[in-house]
């Protein structure tokens, strides 16, 4: 039998071409792993504990779960919009280290709420819907136990809000729908009211917004930078002044709600200079009128740059630099090794019910200290769309728990673009490959929960089977966030001043490192302490500094 020539070169074609599609997505990089098929809530908000759990909720008002109160409870709840007895969780605990999950019991709606994790390592959250939108509501990292809701704990209604831990272990909670103003939690006399924050009424653009969860970092002199819609300023939240105004970012484009990018403060480096610089990073977002034009049907493609500006600057000045895909709803993940992930979000479209189209399924590694035009690096894709109400959150193991999806009002499973997503999966990058065991570092001292002090020096130990570069070894503090909405409150990741690391005992060595100098660096709380050599991140440790 005669094999016709052009039959052998369309099979040499065929399989170079899949040869090459196959090396090229290995070596994008970075894993996918499905933990759980169902969880039986949709993880629309997300914040780890450091008790190694995730509390997970989404919102009372979805109608019923697939995870039922334990022991017969139902929730009663005669102003609840959809279901007045529900025997059903919208909120649930999720076990890192064993992969397992519990439900848990929200008595009033959490839908787009806010939060952040108090020193003391409790999640404080505020605010959501209808009899929701003034409750605060406690939740301690504590082997069984639940939520505590304390009506009336707010000043005013806070849906679409964003938390920031404050350096004296206050949290200040800004903005939220048709509200201009900020206010704090826990409340004192000299507190108990709402501040006026002109700049949301400025940011706001008539019945669409796009400044809502605006993007809120704690500077390093103490004040506050604070993004809404295209543009942000340097707040002085004690004096209730406005210290500097940034330029707007360039081409004019929102990034807040609903025409939602992402943003991160990049990591703090050199803590022991007598001028500490900040850097921020804003991602994505969706073009003016993106919103209208998507009620009335037209989805518009996302935006495509990311705006970067050294906020410490005297005269500081918009980078603009362009990611692989555009993407609106996109999260932003501080990781170990002082890289970005950018994940979840679509191509096209914006928030809001059903308003996105093209799942974005790559996620994106951005490495802050490579030149421009060097920086991201695309990786390996997930098969589960990640679209409005997506979250993910950084694990101590240094792998990215992702989950939610929900563009709909109710939980629709069927008939639909995109379902309601149960699934929880996780990411874990490059540097947790099995070919760099042993360049990777386990911490020896100190122990997990240690308790640290502001500028302390602290003998970090650790061993690694392999050869260690002893001038390329970090050591990093990752404060956990509080993430909803493709922004993550109170994310920060430092770099601590660290000596070169020494030998101390058979594949053992040792780096003195000094802790930060104060509460304006690292508010007090719980961080992940990580040792990084050549890149590789080791499991992180729990460290409360105060």
């Amino acid at each position: 039998m005669t094999t016709h020539p052009n039959l052998i070169l369309a099979f040499l074609f065929f399989f170079l071409f899949h040869f090459l599609l196959i090396s090229l997505t290995h070596a994008a990089g970075g894993k996918w792993l499905l933990l759980q098929q169902n969880i039986g809530i949709s993880a629309m908000h997300m914040q780890l504990l450091h008790n190694d759990r995730v509390v997970l909720f989404d919102r009372t008002d979805f109608g019923k779960s697939n995870l039922s109160l334990p022991e017969g409870q139902c929730r009663n709840d005669p102003n609840d919009t959809v279901l007045k007895v529900d025997c059903t969780a919208h909120s649930a605990e999720y076990d890192a280290p064993t992969n397992s999950f519990r439900p848990l019991m929200v008595q009033t709606d959490v839908w787009c709420s806010s939060g952040s994790v108090a020193q003391d390592g409790s999640l404080i959250q505020t605010g959501g819907f209808n009899d929701g939108e003034r409750r605060v509501r406690i939740f301690q990292s504590c082997t069984g136990c639940d939520w505590k809701e304390y009506d009336n704990g707010l000043a005013a209604r806070r849906w679409y809000a964003t938390n920031h831990i404050l350096p004296d272990g206050r949290q200040i909670i800004i903005g939220g729908r048709r509200q201009f103003n900020y206010e704090f939690y826990p409340k004192s006399e000299s507190s108990s009211n709402v501040h006026s924050l002109p700049f949301l009424v400025q940011t706001n653009d008539p019945k669409v917004e796009n400044n809502l969860y605006p993007f809120v970092f704690l500077n390093v002199d103490g004040n506050l930078f604070i993004f809404a819609n295209n543009r942000a300023i340097l707040f002085d939240y004690v004096k209730n002044v406005v210290v500097k105004t940034y330029p707007q970012i360039p081409g004019g484009e929102p990034r807040s709600y609903p025409s939602t990018g992402s943003a991160v403060l990049l990591p703090l480096k050199n803590l022991q200079a007598q001028f500490v610089e900040a850097e921020v990073l804003v991602c994505g977002g969706a073009p003016k009128g993106s919103y209208a034009k998507a009620v009335n049907g037209t989805f518009v493609e996302a935006l495509k740059t990311c705006g970067r500006i050294k906020i410490t600057d005297p005269n500081p000045q918009w980078v603009v630099e362009t990611m692989p895909q555009a993407r609106v709803m996109g999260d932003m993940t501080l990781l170990p090794d002082g890289t970005v992930l950018i994940i979840n979000g679509a191509a096209v479209g914006t928030a809001g019910w059903e308003f996105g189209r093209n799942p974005v399924l790559n996620p994106v590694i951005y490495r802050p200290d490579n030149a421009v035009g060097s920086r991201f690096e695309q990786q390996n894709p997930t098969t589960i769309p990640r679209m409005y109400h997506s979250t993910a959150v950084l694990l101590r193991d240094g792998r990215v728990l992702v989950g939610g999806s929900n563009p709909h009002i109710y939980y629709e499973f069927t008939n639909v673009l995109f379902p309601t997503e149960l699934r929880l999966e996780s990411f874990n990058p490059d540097y947790l490959d099995a070919k760099s065991v042993n360049l990777r570092p386990k911490i020896v001292a100190p122990q997990s929960q240690a308790k640290i002090n502001y500028g302390q020096k602290l003998a970090v130990r650790f061993s690694v089977a392999g050869t260690v570069a002893p001038n390329l070894v970090l050591v990093t503090m990752v404060a956990p966030s509080f993430t909803t909405h493709s922004f993550s409150m109170n994310q920060r990741l430092l770099v601590l001043a660290a000596e070169s690391a020494t030998n101390v005992a058979k594949s053992t060595y040792q780096v003195q490192v000094t802790t930060p100098g104060s509460g304006n660096l690292a508010p007090s709380g719980y961080y992940l302490l990580y040792v990084v050599h050549q890149q590789i991140p080791s499991e992180g440790i729990w460290v409360q500094i105060l």
